[in-house]
């Protein structure tokens, strides 16, 4: 070993980055929110309330993401439900 290390392009943190294809943030959330998911958590015996929420955002994003086609019959088969209106009555042949 050497008596003296040169440290001066030392950085800090993990040596090789951990690839998990998660990123890790810094988040507000409410304190009753929370409180939920550690709760949620608990009653299910352990795990993560990170992880929970993590699925719950999933399942948001998913849903979010309907196709055109989908959207397009949804908007359509209301219009169906809808009471057709009455035609205009023809006005009067009074030329004026």
């Amino acid at each position: 070993m050497r008596k003296e290390y040169d440290f001066s392009k030392a950085r800090r943190g993990a040596i090789l980055p951990v690839a998990t294809g998660k990123t890790r943030i810094t988040i507000r959330i409410d304190d009753d929110v929370l409180d939920w998911y550690r709760q949620q958590v608990h009653r299910a015996g352990g795990g993560n309330y990170q992880t929970l929420m993590n699925q719950a955002l999933r399942r948001v994003k998913e849903e979010a993401a309907e196709p055109l086609e989908v959207l397009v019959r949804r908007v359509v088969r209301a219009e169906l439900r809808r009471k057709p209106r009455r035609p205009a009555r023809p006005r009067s042949g009074r030329a004026a």
